[in-house]
């Protein structure tokens, strides 16, 4: 069988792929098993500067395996209990990967489809994705984390409209609400998604961790300049640092 999951490293971007087309890339215990090796692989890949995450076939992820969730209900409840808390610990792991992630809905994105794009730092979407959360209409109670990230990117008036409705919205009103970054034809997703990961890569790679470190720990919270100073403090003696300062006056592109 083909693995759930495929990599590929094409210079500084790492590419993840859910790779079950004929289930819509639902995130089954092996794909997320998958997903937990990878992240934890992360260290290994020491050039990696930004991360991709995109869905083969005509769907990102059309959310969790439901039908392996009957088939828990029915042996073991407290083993599907298990399986979420292990399924959020993954997603989380994945927000916190340390390099900016991009977010490729090639297709729809449901439920914990949705639960993953939340887990990235930027959201590209093709014209015909379509997003939403489906967990009411199958009776299921969301456990990916999105009660708490999705008010936070698309205020809570929204965030309760998905969740109500379990409605699928299109990639441009996703676009107007604040998930969506940018709204891209189909066939030039994975192409843009690569281009702008390219344009990512090529600042200091000690600043971008630094950054998202910040942004990922004020999620929610008062603004307050002293964390950026403490960042600061620790960057001030880093290599990246006297590089790009040393372009600058020098007139050149930085060499990180």
């Amino acid at each position: 069988m083909a693995d759930p999951v495929l990599l590929s490293v094409d210079g500084h971007v790492l590419t993840i792929t859910l790779n079950r087309p004929e289930q819509l890339n639902a995130l089954s215990r092996k794909a997320m098993t998958f997903f937990e090796k990878t992240v934890r692989a992360l260290g290994d890949f020491s050039g990696v500067r930004a991360v991709i995450i995109t869905g083969a076939g005509r769907a990102f992820c059309a959310g969790g395996d439901l039908i392996g969730f009957k088939r828990a209900i029915d042996v073991d409840k407290q083993a599907l209990l298990d399986e979420l808390a292990y399924n959020q610990t993954i997603l989380q792991m994945i927000e916190d990967i340390p390099v900016p992630v991009i977010g490729a809905a090639n297709g729809v994105a449901a439920a914990g489809g949705l639960e993953l794009l939340l887990c990235c730092d930027i959201v590209l979407a093709a014209k015909n994705a379509k997003i939403g959360d489906g967990h009411a209409r199958y009776a299921i109670v969301p456990a990916g984390g999105a009660t708490v990230r999705l008010p936070r990117k698309i205020g809570p008036a929204n965030a309760a409209r998905l969740f109500y409705t379990a409605e699928l919205v299109d990639a441009e009103t996703m676009r107007d609400w604040g998930l969506v970054s940018e709204v891209v034809p189909g066939d030039k997703l994975l192409e843009r998604a690569q281009a702008l990961a390219s344009d990512i890569a090529r600042g200091s790679p000690e600043v971008l961790r630094r950054i998202k470190k910040l942004i990922s720990a004020r999620a929610g919270e008062p603004v307050t300049g002293l964390a950026e100073i403490g960042q600061f403090a620790e960057h001030v003696n880093g290599a990246d640092l006297d590089e790009g300062l040393r372009a600058f006056i020098e007139k050149r592109t930085p060499d990180y």
